[in-house]
């Protein structure tokens, strides 16, 4: 899967998108600043969330009243209509991210949204947890030949298996992410261990992560069961007015999640085991040699009293003890010798070669 100029899979860096949905509180310079916060944390995209209110909702959704701490409105219609950002702050967000060389796309609410959205080229679009089960929407998206990265919260696994048969043959540029929605999520309701199956069941598609969870140790775990992209809400200040701060990430927490997944992914390696240079001298210290156990006589044939393990490493390795036995020693032998194949007689396999 490709995402701007970003390749996404097995053999890169986890993909870490900055969900910033409304934490911007309808100011553009908020949002600007959350970009740039999460451009400095080491993210590579940030998203925004994209409706089409007075389609999306019905009249009693819209008009209801909306009165509490982090409303924006008097009604759910005005305060979602507050957060809306429209053309011209979108064509100046997405100015300032190809500024900053971050990728910037928003999750598509409705047909509208995703019409809105694919007249500014966006890179990619989010399909929220929500509309796991809108087929049509899904389908309509598809079509617009993007990469799709789909949210499966609230669901089982017959309802993203419905998605994914949607989509897949309009569209393979497709990543699916585990996600619990609850806002926080509770650790014992994450089912990372679903990461895998949807590997297993989805092998056409990226599996992914969206971190609904307080904290940045769970996507690390999650990159290990092979999750490629990783949602997390973020912001400025989690004591902000509006529902989704209170389980976002500040900067300093998304430049630690960055900053770990980067080191994880370096970390695995290739499944090769090697030896590193960084590793040659201190296995010489802690690692043992045949040594000589007593003084002996040049002559002397060597049995298993005649030899100790000892520190450092460096000399005949103690699991060829039994190439040493039997062999004669060519030379007088010290305690706490060295042994040698220079100072001992050729095995009898050796002599019987020759």
């Amino acid at each position: 899967m490709k995402i701007g100029t970003r390749e996404i899979g097995d053999r890169t860096p986890c993909y870490v998108i900055a969900e910033i949905g409304h934490n911007h509180q309808g100011s553009v310079e908020k949002a600007r600043e959350l970009f740039r916060e999460a451009k400095l944390a080491g993210a590579h995209a940030v998203k925004l969330q994209k409706r089409d209110n007075r389609a999306l909702y019905t009249r009693a959704a819209y008009n209801r009243p909306y009165d509490n701490e982090n409303s924006f409105g008097a009604t759910y219609g005005e305060h979602r209509e507050f957060l809306e950002f429209g053309v011209a702050e979108y064509t100046g967000l997405q100015a300032y991210a190809k500024d900053l060389g971050i990728d910037f796309f928003s999750t598509a609410f409705d047909m509208a949204s995703a019409d809105f959205l694919e007249t500014l080229d966006m890179p990619a679009y989010k399909i929220a947890s929500g509309d796991l089960k809108s087929i049509p929407l899904l389908q309509y998206v598809a079509r617009l030949g993007k990469p799709m990265i789909v949210s499966t919260g609230g669901a089982v696994l017959d309802d993203v298996q419905r998605a994914y048969d949607a989509i897949m043959p309009i569209n393979p540029q497709l990543a699916i992410l585990q996600c619990t929605a609850g806002y926080p999520a509770a650790f014992e309701e994450l089912d990372l261990c679903v990461i895998s199956t949807y590997r297993e069941r989805f092998p056409g598609a990226v599996a992914g992560f969206s971190s609904h969870d307080n904290g940045i140790a769970m996507p690390v775990a999650a990159f290990m069961l092979g999750a490629r992209i990783v949602e997390k809400h973020f912001t400025l200040n989690r004591a902000m007015k509006g529902t989704d701060h209170a389980f976002s990430l500040e900067p300093v927490g998304l430049r630690k999640m960055v900053r770990d997944l980067d080191r994880t992914f370096k970390a695995m390696g290739n499944g090769v085991k090697k030896i590193y240079e960084s590793e040659k001298a201190p296995i010489v210290k802690m690692g043992k040699s045949l040594v000589v156990a007593r003084d002996l006589s040049a002559g002397h044939v060597l049995g298993p009293e005649d030899i100790v393990m000892k520190s450092p490493g460096g000399g005949i390795p103690p699991y060829d003890l039994d190439k040493v036995l039997g062999r004669v020693a060519l030379k007088p032998l010290h305690e706490d010798d060295f042994l040698s194949y220079d100072v001992l007689s050729k095995s009898s396999a050796e002599l019987t070669r020759s």
